[in-house]
């Protein structure tokens, strides 16, 4: 009785406080800071802000942070009950931002129109009098109107001068809000609408606290917490099919990840190429010195090596002294007893050959190894030698110097260790490459990115530039401010995956640049002409070609083979786009693509975008999209906190098994110091556990960013650090070593019991189990996000297990660790067992098949 009475006294408070609100009241909409924040009134006078100024809609346009800014913009609601919201983005920018919501909460992906006039300020956006044609009036910086017109607010003709525009300040009011005069718009609206911004601020506000949680909470949370009891069963006989590709990595040219990483090349700037467009105050001699007396270096364009590698040197010597010298990138490491490949393009520019000696030197000055060569012909010509290093050396230089008088030019200076990754020419730091190899990544996505899709449409990256003489690529600024040379191009990538036995995925633009990008127009807002898309895309299916084609047959094949490899890579997979704004212009252009690819090459699994988070407009659109056009996979990316690792363990659980697959493609877990360390490693680890028991719809997944040199880092947390002569390896590298090569292609089905009745000390808790049919392992795999150990019985039931022993990998530490290294042993295993998981850990337990 007691308890009916306590329901029908909630439902009669809830009635009560519905009666007592009024039918309408006033919404004021305001900016703040990069988007539109509101507040509410019953009587237009006392005003109550929601959220404390959340924004509900923020500007998209522009370069990543604060950048992306909302002037004066102009909301509406239309006859049918839907907001339709103008602004201006950047006044000096021929383009007005349009956006529409049917609540003020979800809202449709931002489009950007270009117009008339070269600049756009304070658009208005108004209906006429027919009911079906809305109007854009705005003004341009120097006082120009325009008006432009649309049926339906997607495709807008070409704007018309007109004498007077409407401003949007005759709408505009002044309020008093938290005791400050604030600028906006009031709307009459019914209370519900007004209800329903507070009910969602209010979701925000707690989703929010569970999201913050983290480890450094622990000893306030779990004070006093004791070992805690789990009974976990393995039902043998529930089984499902699950891929066998889930664990692989991103590769992107970000933090000095190719040129000065991964890509061996030992000399920095080797082709001159660099400029103010790479880095601001860098031009064509940055890293290179010339010391001494006598000689005089200038860079030329007059006759170059070829078009796409514009400028060389020339080195005029009229005495003996002077040398010319390149540190590499912070530094040449070398080891003694190391042979060392040196080339270079040069001529002689003088009526006599020249005569250089070429030096390996330390940072003490001592000459490590070096050797004399001659340039005797006026023409472009490639010399090469080797040079051994007598010790090793961390900060070693290049040094040329000049033997004889006269002019010499250079172009392509290079240095490459002779021992390469699988000692290819060209080829990769080995030892970068063997720590990568060595996760046994299913497969590799490249190049990027943010750099696949590039700072404007002049800056996407385009696959044919990047293959062929090197001396021929096509170098290019990379979006995160540095220079790439392309010498880690499309074939060392291809390469690079049949060296470690991985599906090679290349991500193409999908004819839109970056969204962050801001040259050549501001992100997705400009996309590819429509009369060149016929090119463009024509550049995918010759991709397609270029990999899979027959050597003999095909005109890219022929290409492919030339440059050494006449067996077909067999490419399975092509990403178009990523983390794109889904509007109008990259939803048509994407659709043109995709057509085409699915109508030319079925075969192939094509993968698309969803935005960059886990929710919003962007995933929601995108994967409305997907569902339209029956996309065959998409990639999700999401950087969140722990807390929102541990309170979404279900993210997959209840995606639609008959949509599009996903792939994973960026994913990380972010504290408050952007470390990677072994909180981050073990929600990593959580999540995956979770992702393993969905990989019937997850087909992959890859951590980013991959790789970051030392000193040059973009952004944090990475998983790979490194310098010239030494690698760290992070907690969360070896959290997906392990999951790597302990992958299976069936998920077990198990039954966790955590004997304790507080969620928190159950969601920090997780297992999977997975069966790998190629070696018959059963391999069982526990997460422990406590302070304290987990004292655990495992049963398998239906399972021929007869080993008696099993090798167990353990990874933990305290949270705030930087490094840790798993621990290998050997445990008892049988049909039952037990396991004590320790506090903060990461376990794998590999019971081999038919061994004791």
């Amino acid at each position: 009785m007691k308890r009916i009475f306590t329901f029908l006294t909630a439902v009669l408070c809830l009635l009560s406080a519905y009666a007592n609100k009024p039918d309408n009241g006033y919404l004021f909409s305001y900016v703040n800071g990069r988007g539109i924040a509101f507040a509410y009134s019953s009587d237009s006078i006392h005003w109550t802000s929601i959220g404390n100024g959340r924004t509900f809609i923020d500007s998209d346009f522009g370069t990543w942070g604060a950048e992306k800014k909302m002037f004066v913009p102009h909301l509406m609601r239309d006859a049918s009950g839907m907001w339709r919201c103008v602004w201006s983005p950047k006044a000096d920018n021929p383009q007005f931002a349009y956006c529409e919501s049917p609540d003020l909460i979800n809202w449709k992906p931002q489009d950007y129109p270009y117009v008339e006039g070269g600049s756009c300020v304070r658009p208005t956006l108004s209906i006429a009098n027919d009911g079906t044609t809305w109007r854009v009036t705005y003004s341009t910086l120097d006082g120009h109107g325009y008006c432009t017109t649309s049926t339906d607010c997607r495709t807008w003709d070409k704007a018309t001068s007109i004498q007077s525009p409407t401003t949007v300040e005759a709408s505009y009011t002044t309020i008093t809000l938290n005791n400050r005069q604030v600028d906006g718009q009031i709307h009459r609206v019914e209370w519900k609408q007004i209800d329903r911004l507070i009910k969602h601020d209010d979701y925000l506000t707690n989703r929010q606290e569970k999201l913050d949680e983290h480890m450094g909470q622990d000893p306030v949370r779990f004070a006093g917490l004791q070992s805690v009891k789990a009974h976990l069963t393995i039902k043998g006989n529930q089984r499902k099919d699950i891929s066998d590709e889930l664990i692989g990595i991103f590769f992107e040219d970000i933090s000095y990840g190719a040129d000065g990483g991964l890509y061996g090349e030992l000399i920095q700037n080797r082709d001159f190429e660099y400029s103010d467009l790479d880095h601001k105050g860098w031009h064509s001699l940055t890293a290179w010195e010339l010391k001494g007396e006598g000689s005089t270096i200038s860079v030329d364009t007059l006759t170059p090596i070829h078009a796409n590698n514009c400028h060389y040197a020339s080195l005029c010597t009229d005495k003996m002294g002077a040398t010319l010298e390149n540190g590499g990138y912070d530094g040449i490491a070398l080891k003694a007893g190391e042979l060392y490949d040196l080339s270079l393009i040069a001529r002689k520019a003088s009526d006599k050959a020249s005569k250089l000696l070429v030096s390996l030197i330390s940072e003490n000055n001592e000459v490590l190894a070096e050797k004399s060569i001659v340039v005797s012909s006026s023409e472009w010509k490639n010399i090469k030698t080797s040079l051994k290093a007598a010790k090793d050396a961390e900060h070693a230089r290049l040094v040329i110097a000049p033997q004889t008088t006269g002019s010499v030019d250079m172009d392509m200076i290079s240095l490459f260790p002779r021992k390469t990754f699988k000692n290819r020419e060209n080829g990769l730091r080995a030892d970068l490459a063997q720590v990568i190899a060595d996760m046994k990544p299913k497969f590799v996505r490249f190049p990027g990115g943010c750099a696949a899709h590039g700072n404007g449409l002049d800056n996407m990256y385009l696959w044919k530039r990047s293959i062929g003489k090197l001396e021929e690529r096509q170098h290019m600024p990379n979006i995160w401010n540095y220079h790439q040379t392309l010498g880690l191009g499309y074939y060392e990538y291809f390469l690079f995956c049949e060296d470690i036995g991985a599906e090679p995925l290349p991500v193409i633009p999908a004819a839109v640049p970056c969204q962050n990008s801001w040259r050549d127009g501001h992100g997705q807002q400009g996309g590819v002409p429509m009369e060149e898309m016929d090119t463009f895309i024509q550049d995918i299916l010759d991709l397609i070609e270029w990999a899979n084609g027959d050597a003999k047959t095909t005109k890219w094949g022929r290409v492919r083979a030339e440059a050494g490899h006449p067996k077909p890579f067999n490419l399975k997979y092509i990403g178009i786009g990523n983390e794109d704004l889904i509007s109008e212009v990259f939803t048509e252009r994407f659709n043109m693509i995709f057509d085409v690819i699915r109508e030319k090459h079925p075969e192939i699994i094509i993968c698309g975008t969803v935005g960059p988070f886990y929710e919003g407009s962007d995933y929601e659109w995108g994967w409305k999209l997907a569902k339209e056009r029956g996309i065959p996979m998409v990639d999700e990316h999401y950087y969140v906190s722990p807390g929102w690792y541990i309170h979404n363990q279900d993210y997959y659980d209840h995606y639609d098994r008959n949509a599009s697959e996903v792939y994973l493609g960026e994913y990380a877990c972010h504290v408050h110091s952007r470390h990677n360390n072994i909180e981050t490693a073990l929600c990593e680890a959580l999540h995956l556990i979770n992702v393993e028991r969905n990989a019937d719809i997850v087909r992959m997944t890859s951590y980013a960013p991959l790789l970051a040199r030392h000193g040059h880092t973009n952004w944090n947390p990475d998983m790979i650090y490194f310098n010239s002569s030494r690698i760290d390896l992070t907690p969360g590298y070896y959290v997906q070593k392990i999951f790597g090569n302990n992958s299976g292609n069936q998920y077990i089905n198990a039954y966790l019991d955590v004997k304790s009745r507080r969620d928190d000390v159950r969601k920090r808790i997780a297992t999977s189990t997975v069966y790998d049919s190629t070696t018959g392992d059963l391999i069982i795999k526990l997460v422990n996000l406590l302070p304290t150990t987990v004292s655990s019985t495992i049963e398998i039931t239906d399972c021929d297990i007869i080993a008696t022993q099993a090798t167990c990998t353990v990874l933990s530490g305290q949270p705030a660790d930087l490094k840790s290294t798993p621990i290998e042993s050997r445990i008892e295993v049988a049909p039952q067992f037990d396991y004590e998981m320790p506090a903060y850990s990461f376990t794998t337990i590999r019971i081999a098949k038919g061994k004791k």
